[in-house]
C-alpha cells in the first residue's frame, strides 16, 4: 500500500492545492489527513470545499475541536475565531464534529493527531526547554499507551519526523501542509520552526523490508496565503508562512 499522509493544513487552501496536485502524480492508494484542518486566518471555507472534492480518510485535530467547542468568551476575545466561524457557517463545523479522534487504517497502520490518548500532547517532541527536543525511546513508547501498530502516523508538531522505536515500530510525522512555523504558550511557551515556506507531506510505502518514507516539500505561491493573513491583521502568521521561522 502506498499512502499520502497530510496534516495541519490550517485553512491554507493554496498550500493544499499544490500538495494535492503533487499527490495526483504519485499513484497513491489512499490519502490520510491527520487533523488541524480549518483553523487559521487564510481560507477555512475554501479549504473545506476543496477537501470535499476528494475521498480522504480524515481524523480530528485539537484545533478542529477548538472551533466547534468555542464558547462565547472564546469567540468574543479571538478575532481569528470570529472570522473562521463566519467564513465556515454550519456544514463544515458539523463535518468536523463528526470526525473520529483516531483511526486504525489497517492491521499495520494507525493514525492519530497528537498521541493515542491526547490530541494536545506531542508524541515525539518534548518542548519543556522552550524548543522541540526528540523524546526518549521509552517516553514515546509510554505515550503510545499500548498501541502495537507497525506504523504510527501522527501530526500536531508541524515538524517532519521519521523515528524507529526499539519495539520495531516506525513513527511518521508528515509535517504541516499549511503552516511551517508557529509559537504556542501551552504547555509552556515554545516555538516550532521548519525554516522554509514549502508545504510538507509524506508518501509512505512498504517495500517488503519496511516502510519507505518520502518527506515531500512542495513550493507554492505563499504570497496568496500571506495576503489573506494580512486582511485579518495576522502579521505573525504572515511571518511564519514566508520564513518558516518564529517571530
Amino acid at each position: 500500500m502506498k499512502i499520502a499522509v497530510l496534516s495541519d493544513i490550517h485553512s491554507n487552501v493554496f498550500a493544499l492545492e499544490a500538495v494535492i496536485e503533487n499527490i495526483l502524480t504519485q499513484n497513491v492508494d489512499c490519502v490520510v489527513n491527520l487533523g488541524d484542518i480549518l483553523f487559521g486566518p487564510i481560507a477555512p471555507r475554501a479549504t473545506f470545499e476543496l477537501l470535499n472534492k476528494h475521498d480522504f480518510t480524515t481524523i480530528c485535530g485539537n484545533q478542529d475541536r477548538q472551533i466547534y467547542e468555542a464558547t462565547e468568551s472564546d469567540i468574543e476575545t479571538n478575532p481569528t475565531m470570529q472570522f473562521i466561524l463566519s467564513d465556515l457557517s454550519f456544514e463544515p463545523i458539523d463535518w468536523m464534529r463528526g470526525l473520529p479522534f483516531d483511526k486504525q487504517l489497517n492491521n499495520d497502520v494507525y493514525l492519530c493527531h497528537g498521541t493515542p490518548t491526547d490530541d494536545l500532547v506531542y508524541l515525539l517532541e518534548d518542548v519543556s526547554l522552550g524548543y522541540p527536543k526528540l523524546r526518549s525511546d521509552t517516553d514515546v513508547i509510554s505515550l503510545l499507551n499500548g498501541h502495537k501498530s507497525k506504523l504510527v502516523c501522527c501530526g500536531h508538531t508541524h515538524i517532519p519526523r521519521t523515528v524507529k522505536l526499539s519495539t520495531g515500530q516506525l513513527i511518521i510525522n508528515p509535517g504541516s501542509v499549511g503552516l511551517p512555523a508557529y509559537t504556542d504558550d501551552e504547555p509552556i511557551s515554545h516555538s516550532m520552526e521548519n525554516y522554509c515556506s514549502h508545504a510538507s507531506y509524506s508518501i509512505i510505502e512498504n517495500n517488503g523490508y519496511g516502510w519507505i518514507n518520502q518527506q515531500m516539500k512542495i513550493p507554492y505561491d505563499v504570497q496568496l496565503a500571506v495576503n489573506e493573513c494580512k486582511k485579518r491583521d495576522r502579521d505573525d502568521w504572515s511571518h511564519f508562512l514566508l520564513t518558516g521561522r518564529k517571530m
